[in-house]
């Protein structure tokens, strides 16, 4: 039996509609979700042999179904198949529910009296679908007006300003924590022993040249023990690795070779050796750095103290 839409155009819209159904809901990253997860992939094929077996079926029960016809039902039939969809009962019953229209052959009884020069006017009603439009852009209105001026709703300027301001709060926050993202100020030192030997692993291919294996220097200054160039610490340390030694001389800038992450873990593997009085050991250059934030904490340690001790 003749369809509306032939088979095989149903099945396509059928299968890329619920194709495009799971690429929406289901989250696979940058990578299609009948790639990442085969199960995706085994579920759209089961699907579509399922929508062929179907189309078949159904096209054998209409032949059955037109065999078993008395030859008048087959002509009615073919009579109904050949007629274009202006002429189909579902397309009339359509228009009739949208535009309300009167025949024209009872378009005698809707002449207005207006007469001009053999031209006249028909007094038909408005179309609903044109009604229906109208009263819904007042129902828009009306809920537009509430909303924006006497509720003060954001405009599209005012959610692009918060949504801007709320990008710039998650950027920094993010970059707080981002291992590429980190600097002076926001490093960290690590000792755990992971990170540690992974940060003596860029050591040996990258300093030890310079500083020796064990660090107690070469070319570059003994980093053993408590005497430095630039400044000691994490931060100070993280930034000379960075940025490089003094000008015209001194250890290049390493921040084209080495990523923030490694740069930390060597310059926290670099804080462990101190003390650790490697054999030979150049001699000290620079002067002894002390951290203010922990000399800060001794003073007002030993302040505690004393008043204890006076009381």
């Amino acid at each position: 039996m003749k369809k509306l839409i032939p088979a095989y155009i149903r099945v396509l819209l059928v299968f890329f509609a619920a194709f495009g159904a799971m690429e929406y809901f289901i989250d696979s990253g940058d990578r299609p979700a009948f790639l990442k997860y085969p199960m995706v992939s085994v579920f759209l094929f089961v699907f579509l042999f399922l929508l062929i077996a179907i189309e078949i079926m159904v096209a054998a029960v209409d032949n059955i179904t037109y065999n078993l016809m008395t030859e008048d039902q087959r002509k009615q039939l073919h009579t109904t198949n050949n007629l274009s969809y202006k002429e189909r009962q579902w397309y009339k019953n359509l228009m009739q529910s949208l535009t309300k229209s009167t025949p024209i052959e009872h378009e005698a009884q809707l002449l207005l009296d207006h007469d001009y020069d053999g031209i006249k006017e028909l007094d038909n009603n408005l179309p609903p679908w044109w009604v229906y439009l109208f009263y819904g852009c007042i129902v828009f209105a009306a809920i537009y007006l509430v909303r924006f001026e006497i509720m003060g709703g954001d405009d599209q300027e005012m959610e692009l300003k918060k949504e801007m301001a709320q990008a710039k709060i998650e950027v920094a926050e993010y970059m707080k924590t981002a291992p590429d993202m980190m600097d002076e100020k926001t490093v960290t030192l690590l000792t755990d022993a992971a990170s540690l030997a992974e940060g003596k692993e860029i050591f040996t291919s990258n300093c030890a040249a310079c500083h020796r294996a064990d660090g107690g220097g070469q070319i570059g200054p003994n980093l053993t023990d408590d005497q430095w160039i630039l400044g000691g610490g994490i931060k100070k340390l993280f930034h000379t690795i960075t940025n490089g030694g003094r000008d015209g001389k001194g250890m290049i800038a390493w921040k084209g070779t080495l990523k923030p992450k490694e740069i930390q873990k060597v310059s926290s593997y670099i804080i462990s050796l101190k003390g650790s009085n490697p054999k030979d050991p150049k001699a000290s250059e620079g002067e002894v750095w002390v951290d203010e934030n922990t000399a800060k904490t001794e003073v007002a340690t030993q302040e505690v103290t004393d008043s204890t001790q006076v009381k």
